[in-house]
């Protein structure tokens, strides 16, 4: 019986003495993470300038793109407008002599 208590007590000890072994290995897994995240938190925030200077670089070329498709769009209504203008006043100086010519129209 002994014998027995014996072993149980040494089976206890070595659990033990486990649990206390597997208590270091997380804490030291668990700073060993903290870390890292920390260095991870720093790298992004050290590419933050990077990051928004890439997002300008981009927003400025797309609105430097809109601005090049507004100004063809003017450009091609204007264009228009001067056509149909030219087109319309030829018309309206005809009309406009008849009228003097022609007092009673």
């Amino acid at each position: 019986m002994e014998d027995t208590l014996e072993r149980l007590l040494a089976a206890e000890e070595r659990a033990q003495s486990l649990v206390r072994e597997a208590d270091t290995e997380r804490e030291r897994m668990v700073h060993a993470a903290l870390t890292e995240i920390r260095a991870a938190e720093r790298r992004f925030e050290a590419r933050i300038p990077e990051l928004r200077q890439s997002h300008m670089e981009r927003a400025e070329q797309q609105a430097k793109q809109e601005i090049g498709e507004i100004k063809r769009r003017y450009e091609e209504r204007h264009a228009a407008m001067r056509t149909l203008a030219e087109a319309r006043e030829a018309q309206a100086v005809e009309d406009a002599l008849a009228v003097l010519l022609d007092p009673t129209q």
